[in-house]
């Protein structure tokens, strides 16, 4: 008898949807995609040509899909605004879920997709956090938490994207929560995984600078930005963010603690390979994201996979996500406003006087 495969549909086939169905179409052996979601016409036609012609059925409405015979879990690659709305509808069909990140660009919502989670503790819902799914993220956790480096006491995240010319980002900004609920969501989730996810926040502070695309300004974000987040304990995270890194693609961790240091792709490469020119040596990095976290994201679409046919636990908690999204709103009202926030030891928000 064939081994059992999780039947799987996929909302949303834009930059990491196409991605992500491909993940669980060709690089998950027992997952089985069925179904995939888009109102968008030339996904569409994506789909028609890499997923029809595999058996994937195509779907204009989000809630038709819900119902396509058989369906188990649903990938959410969707704008964000509807991702709590399509995670929730999911589980009240009784389907697991894997969200992109954030939740939602605000904490009352992201909360709210907890909360209905409660309701459905036999389905698996998760929030696609890629980097704790990457090697040597993994690799510098399991030696800090050996206690290779002591007591981790400072945390240094950043993630930079190469420059796009286009104005993408500045329309995306309509919808992204700003630079950093996009873009050091993920480094503040490292921070929370590697001091731990009980970590209460102290402080937050942040500022920020349009250095190439002014049009920013209109949605209140930036082009790069530096948050400071201090944590009760005696634990401080230091974030970056940019979109116009010229070479490619640095995103990179560094973990210091009172008896040493670990750092993750420092020194970023794409390959193996060094050119020796005239002018020096020189090697190529990663162009996008993905080309830094594919391998990550194969290994998220499998564990969640095996997390639903095997129902065992998914590798990070919901409640996580929301902890997220609240330090990166946190930080973003600290860059628009131009002040400092801080909380008391339970994490309540200490409001200050204002004249």
């Amino acid at each position: 008898m064939a081994p059992k495969k999780l039947k799987v549909a996929c909302a949303g086939l834009g930059r990491m949807g196409a991605r992500h169905a491909l993940h669980f179409l060709n690089r998950t052996p027992r997952a089985e995609l069925v179904a995939a979601f888009t109102p968008d016409e030339s996904e569409v036609q994506w789909a028609k040509q890499h997923l029809e012609p595999n058996g994937v059925t195509i779907y204009a409405d989000y809630d038709e899909m819900l119902k396509h015979p058989g369906l188990q879990a649903v990938v959410i690659a969707t704008v964000t605004t509807v991702h709590a709305e399509q995670a929730i509808k999911a589980m009240q069909a009784n389907k697991h879920v894997l969200c992109e990140k954030p939740l939602s660009t605000s904490v009352e919502v992201s909360q709210s997709v907890v909360d209905v989670a409660k309701r459905y503790p036999h389905l698996k819902v998760m929030c696609g956090f890629s980097r704790r799914f990457d090697a040597s993220y993994r690799d510098a956790f399991q030696r800090m938490d050996s206690g290779a480096i002591g007591r981790a006491s400072v945390f240094r995240s950043q993630t930079c994207d190469k420059l796009d010319p286009s104005g993408f980002f500045v329309e995306y900004a309509k919808y992204s929560g700003g630079i950093f609920v996009d873009c050091n969501i993920h480094d503040i989730d490292l921070a929370l995984w590697f001091f731990g996810q009980d970590s209460i926040v102290k402080s937050v502070a942040a500022v920020g600078i349009t250095a190439v695309q002014p049009e920013l300004r209109k949605y209140k974000d930036v082009d790069n930005g530096v948050g400071i987040v201090e944590f009760w304990g005696g634990k401080i995270a230091y974030f970056y963010s940019s979109r116009m890194m010229a070479a490619g693609q640095h995103d990179m961790t560094e973990i210091i603690g009172t008896e040493g240091k670990l750092t993750v792709n420092a020194n970023p490469q794409g390959t193996l390979v060094d050119m020796y020119e005239s002018s020096g040596i020189r090697r190529e990095i990663p162009q996008h994201y993905y080309g830094r976290f594919e391998q990550a994201f194969v290994t998220e679409a499998n564990e969640f996979t095996a997390a639903c046919l095997d129902d065992t636990k998914v590798p990070l908690k919901l409640t996580g996500a929301v902890q997220a999204v609240k330090i990166g709103c946190a930080l973003q009202e600290a860059l628009n406003e131009g002040t400092k926030i801080n909380f008391d030891e339970t994490g309540r928000r200490l409001e200050t006087a204002r004249l």
